[in-house]
């Protein structure tokens, strides 16, 4: 598979089979890249992941980013493949992104996956991120706090090639950075809309690493209490990324949710 562009320069990789096809979306700072694992594993599936605005080799021409601007540019990279139903794939950012989609396109979600999301966050968790938006915003470096928060000290010290990897993803060049703060900062400030959340009646499974400390267990138990059609996962010793760390468990889970 090779990367292509849509008219509006939306970067993708797109492998077409006859199946309804698996969006991946992937988090603020980090590109489709993050999921090599699923779509190797789902090779025999639809599979589509992209660039988000402003992240990898999509561009972003916006000062401030939405929710909307990015279920906008999901829809036009969908019309552009002529794609009528899909199953939707979000993680972290990409989960609110797919909340917000599946709340504005409900008839065009087939099932929901979310993985790592954040929901009613209390004050202190939202303090902690503001926190490490500000840095950001400073140039002072967060990319190695980063791969904390999201791998286990065991499995970055076994995986060097992963830990090189997503350093160099998150060590931008001052264009690169400068979208990245667009997105990180609609992460920071984002706050839940409650009523949509509740009418998504779309099929979901919400999974969280049981050891992820930004996007709780906690919060992902609240969240399947408002989508009236969920259930929830718990990805056992799985930390932000459970989905590269643990891949063989979530892929699994998602296959068993998307074949039930």
């Amino acid at each position: 598979m090779s990367l292509n562009f849509d008219p509006n320069q939306n970067c993708y990789l797109f492998n077409k089979k006859d199946t309804v096809p698996l969006i991946f979306i992937h988090g603020v700072g980090i590109d489709h890249q993050m999921w090599r694992s699923q779509i190797s594993y789902f090779n025999e599936y639809s599979t589509l992941a992209y660039d988000l605005l402003g992240h990898g080799k999509t561009p972003c021409n916006k000062d401030k980013l939405s929710l909307r601007d990015f279920s906008n540019q999901l829809l036009e990279i969908l019309e552009h493949l002529k794609i009528e139903k899909i199953n939707l794939i979000g993680f972290s950012l990409g989960s609110l992104i797919a909340l917000d989609f599946s709340s504005n396109f409900q008839k065009k979600v087939e099932k929901l996956i979310l993985i790592g999301t954040t929901y009613k966050r209390s004050e202190q968790e939202r303090s902690l991120v503001l926190d490490r938006f500000n840095q950001a915003k400073l140039n002072k470096p967060i990319s190695k706090q980063a791969l904390k928060r999201w791998f286990s000290d065991k499995y970055l010290e076994n995986n060097p090639k992963t830990y090189d990897f997503f350093m160099n993803i998150l060590n931008k060049d001052p264009k690169d950075h400068k979208n990245f703060l667009k997105a990180y900062e609609l992460f920071a400030n984002h706050y839940d809309d409650f009523e949509a959340i509740k009418k998504i009646q779309t099929k979901t499974l919400v999974m969280t690493g049981s050891d992820d400390v930004g996007s709780t267990p906690a919060m992902s138990k609240e969240l399947v209490k408002d989508l009236i059609n969920s259930i929830y996962i718990e990805i056992q010793n799985g930390k932000h990324l459970c989905s590269i760390e643990c891949a063989d468990d979530v892929n699994m889970k998602i296959k068993n949710f998307i074949n039930n």
